[in-house]
């Protein structure tokens, strides 16, 4: 897919860019395949703000995404290519040979009417889905599972992909989109190719109201508000913060503090980090 630049006409409209989905099926998504979606606005089960700056929205249907492709060795015909609004990726829906629908994350260079399996013997083509075990060193994937049988995890959003560098003991190498070198068990299943809509970063918003459509709300410095707000507020002029170290409006260091629980868990399968660690 293209990005389409428009002409200056409005402020707005000047640094503004659109993905251009033209090439994408026409009509609506397959109505048995979707679930309504509350908007959430950032707040937990308690009714808590959990993740600021959001709220707000064009309403929204998921589409139910098939990301553990466990129906083997049975070939699905690509009926139509759709946008996703939950998703920067576009999908697919396949209907398998025994008339079942399914939506499946959309390889880049998928069309209507290809085919497209999962199984062991599947071949290396976009849009098939094999254990890693039995996709060839070198290859391109995406959809990547980090545990067997739990669907995909890894490399989801457009124009992403990871690479099979080494298959030893059991282990499956992987150099992901950020540069990370990770091992994940060979049982783990992942798709051939890369994810569609590789144009999606080239994308520019343009303006404010188009972020509001999003669901994302303002984002205020804190060092412009008053001293009750937050930590770094209050002073004459731009005054510096006038503490250790940047802190979030609740007193926690930030920009480069530890807050992440739980890590020993799979940090163990990390070879190389994304910072080169």
């Amino acid at each position: 897919m293209a990005i389409i630049n428009y002409k200056p006409t409005t402020p707005g409209r000047r640094n503004m860019s659109v993905t251009d989905y033209s090439g994408l099926s026409k009509g609506g998504p397959e109505k048995s395949l979707l679930k309504s979606l509350k908007n959430k606005s950032g707040r937990n089960s308690y009714g808590r703000i959990t993740v600021r700056h959001r709220g707000g929205g064009n309403r929204k249907k998921y589409r139910i995404i098939d990301f553990k492709r466990q129906k083997l060795d049975m070939a699905a015909t690509v009926k139509t290519i759709e946008y996703d609004p939950n998703r920067s990726a576009f999908i697919a829906l396949v209907e398998y040979e025994d008339g079942e629908k399914r939506y499946i994350t959309a390889p880049h260079g998928l069309k209507v009417g290809d085919k497209v399996v999962s199984g062991t013997g599947a071949d290396i083509k976009p849009g098939n889905t094999l254990p890693l075990a039995n996709i060839p060193t070198g290859t391109f994937v995406h959809n990547v599972e980090m545990y067997p049988g739990k669907g995909a995890q890894i490399a989801r959003s457009a124009g992403n992909m990871a690479q099979l560098m080494a298959k030893e003991n059991g282990m499956a190498l992987l150099r992901l989109p950020s540069g990370e070198l990770r091992n994940v068990p060979d049982k783990c299943i992942a798709s051939i190719g890369q994810v569609s809509n590789i144009d999606h970063e080239n994308v520019k918003v343009g303006k404010a109201g188009r972020k509001r459509h999003m669901g994302w709300r303002p984002t205020v410095r804190g060092s412009v508000m008053n001293p009750c707000d937050h930590p770094h507020g209050g002073g004459e002029g731009k005054s510096p913060i006038g503490r250790p170290g940047p802190v979030t409006p609740w007193g926690k260091p930030t920009l480069g503090y530890k807050t992440r629980k739980h890590h020993n868990r799979s940090d163990k399968y990390i070879v190389k980090r994304r910072n080169g660690k």
